[in-house]
């Protein structure tokens, strides 16, 4: 059995969303325990009809789950550059299994370490002015340059321009997908994807291979947005935007919210003023934001900090050298694909024996 299995079978449930999984988790200690306890067990705290479809699994009768999970494994099989958490996977992360309905499965592309980064959500408008768009990049550029990775949707507008500044900044930034881990939406941010991934981030998303863009998809994605990170700033939203709604998460998340004030004629600038009116904090420079987190990012990179790189991770020096080299170099030189490099430089750069400078990697 694959360790991703009984998060999968669980997850296809009918009736058993999220929110419960989390908690038959906590309550059992692990999710295959759930599949593993008696009947009796679980009709305690669980519905007739989804006993009896957990029964069905155990007893291997719902044939065509198994089968399903089958599938998956030889698809993860064949794209070795995903890799898939399930929430009792030591490497899920932490705040994130933290909210109250995390997802049970995450399939990531990229570097796994920058999901337990010091992450701060930036979204907004997908049409931002000219203003927002620029204070969308320059608040990530520097947010990122001072130690946050920046979380964001991928979508167009606001949330390419936080990628953008990330990336701009040496920094990491994480591209959280309403749609499978193969499919890109929008197309045009394909290279910026590949950007994402090359720069030591990653692509996060809770839906199966094959998921293509639905609207139902996006407030699932927001919800992840907000659980990955600290808090959430919004640059520019409507009253009734999708922004809003990763900020509603990130209240029930007990996460910051930060919002960005504007002109009073600009209609993009109402989601951002009725947040303010209802306690987020009002930000006119990432000062602001660097204060409020401060100790946040100060403990989480203390945390990483005391993780030591592996002998495994040193190997990388030797493919180095002592010239500064790009990861499709490195790539080359090791025959390892980029997100297993990320990984490790992102380790070394924090013992202190690895710099990045651009796109560029050198020795200390």
């Amino acid at each position: 059995m694959q360790a991703f299995t009984p998060a999968f079978l669980l997850s296809r449930v009918r009736g058993l969303g999220p929110s419960k999984i989390k908690q038959l988790y906590s309550q059992f200690g692990s999710l295959q325990s759930v599949l593993n306890t008696s009947a009796e067990r679980l009709e305690q705290c669980l519905s007739a009809d989804i006993c009896r479809q957990i029964k069905a699994l155990q007893n291997r009768d719902s044939e065509e789950h198994w089968r399903a999970a089958e599938d998956l494994a030889c698809w993860l099989e064949q794209h070795p550059e995903v890799s898939l958490l399930s929430l009792d996977d030591e490497d899920y992360p932490a705040l994130l299994a933290d909210t109250p309905a995390p997802p049970p499965l995450l399939y990531v592309r990229g570097n796994l370490n920058a999901l337990e980064l010091p992450q701060l959500a930036v979204v907004g408008s997908r049409n931002p002015t000219a203003g927002g768009s620029k204070t969308a990049f320059e608040f990530s550029r520097c947010l990122a340059s001072g130690g946050f990775a920046i979380t964001s949707g991928l979508a167009l507008g606001v949330d390419a321009c936080a990628h953008r500044g990330a990336l701009a900044g040496d920094g990491i930034t994480l591209a959280v997908m309403g749609t499978g881990i193969d499919r890109l939406y929008p197309a045009r941010n394909r290279a910026l994807a590949e950007e994402i991934v090359a720069g030591g981030g990653a692509l996060v998303t809770e839906f199966a291979p094959g998921t293509a863009s639905e609207a139902a998809n996006f407030p699932r994605r927001n919800r992840i947005i907000s659980g990955l990170s600290l808090g959430t700033m919004v640059v520019e939203a409507a009253v009734k935007s999708g922004s809003l709604i990763t900020a509603r998460y990130a209240v029930e998340h007990q996460r910051e919210v930060f919002a960005v004030p504007g002109s009073i004629n600009n209609p993009l600038s109402r989601g951002c003023h009725a947040l303010i009116k209802n306690g987020a904090k009002l930000v006119e420079c990432a000062d602001d934001i660097i204060a409020e987190l401060n100790g946040a990012l100060a403990y989480k990179h203390e945390q990483l900090a005391a993780q030591a790189p592996t002998e495994a991770e040193h190997w990388l020096l030797g493919f180095m050298g002592y010239d500064p080299v790009t990861l499709d170099h490195l790539c080359e030189r090791s025959g390892k694909n980029a997100g297993e490099l990320a990984a490790a430089l992102l380790d070394l750069e924090l013992e202190g024996v690895v710099a990045q400078r651009g796109s560029y990697y050198s020795r200390l």
